[in-house]
């Protein structure tokens, strides 16, 4: 079944309860159950994209391995980025997509680090020769039931990888960027209903908000737009990594459709976001949530 057909949306996929699962983070995807549905056989391309050269961070499972499922299938060349720890799941997308006669380089490293952020947008340029689209994705959400035992190291780590890594990667890509270019956040509906047991998690979330409404506005006379993605509850690695068994075992049923969101179910939200479709569309947020308001 495509994204083309019409279905009902509260019975599409699985609903809670899950088996009781837990990993360490990052976590994978194949050892996940059920397992998400990233649009491996679900996604149909129609060439939105054809010519474009992109990076997508968190490439290897959740919702950055839908989006680079389906910007691959609209034509797309990228480089994949992950860390070390996910090689299993990266090799997974890149053997996909170049199956399908699309270009798939991985490029293994830790957008927390800096010079990573630098090596990885030269990657880009390097492989694909150019760059035209920038889609941020990886993130590090964590629970913590008690600030008195969330330590500075934590907040350091995910503000790292939330907020900082967005600085640094879009920094090392305006360069490089053409009038006519995208980049891409992802944020959260934590940035607006924050869980209490999510709040480093949730105050990036809300930060990432904000820089992509300030980075439009000063990248709008250079032609390139910004906009972000916010999920509601996605069913991806981060849950079974984040929160205890008992949690994900009913992750997702607070939800108006009464389920988690499938990493497939956003592709086409990025897609829209990259495309010269959402041309008139700069400094905004697309919530995906299955009904949850966003406010």
């Amino acid at each position: 079944m495509s994204q083309y057909e019409k279905q009902d949306p509260t019975t599409l996929y699985p609903v809670p309860p899950f088996p009781k699962q837990e990993q360490s983070l990052p976590g994978a995807a194949w050892k996940m159950d059920p397992k998400p549905d990233h649009g491996e056989e679900s996604y149909v391309g129609t060439g939105r994209l054809e010519g474009f050269r992109g990076i997508v961070t968190g490439a290897d499972s959740g919702i950055g391995r839908a989006a680079a499922i389906a910007l691959s299938r609209e034509g797309a060349d990228l480089v994949l980025s992950y860390l070390p720890d996910e090689q299993e799941d990266a090799e997974e997308v890149r053997d996909l997509l170049e199956g399908e006669g699309r270009k798939a380089v991985l490029f293994p490293g830790d957008i927390s680090d800096e010079q990573y952020c630098s090596d990885l947008v030269q990657k880009g340029v390097d492989e694909l020769g150019g760059l035209d689209t920038l889609v941020m994705v990886a993130g590090r959400m964590d629970s913590n039931d008690d600030i008195l035992t969330l330590d500075t190291s934590m907040f350091d780590s995910t503000f790292k990888t939330n907020i900082y890594s967005l600085f640094w990667l879009t920094k090392a890509a305006v360069p490089h960027l053409e009038p006519g270019s995208t980049i891409v956040t992802t944020g959260s509906i934590q940035a607006s209903t924050p869980s209490p047991d999510k709040i480093d998690y949730a105050v990036s979330k809300g930060a990432i908000k904000l820089f992509t409404e300030a980075v439009a506005q000063q990248l709008a006379p250079k032609g390139i737009r910004v906009n972000s993605v916010a999920p509601g509850p996605v069913w991806t690695p981060l849950q079974p990594g984040s929160d205890d068994a008992e949690t994900v075992s009913t992750f997702g049923q607070q939800a108006p459709y009464g389920r988690p969101g499938q990493p497939a179910e956003l592709a086409a939200a990025y897609v829209h976001l990259v495309s010269p479709e959402s041309s008139y569309q700069s400094g905004s947020t697309i919530t995906v949530a299955g009904g949850t308001p966003a406010f």
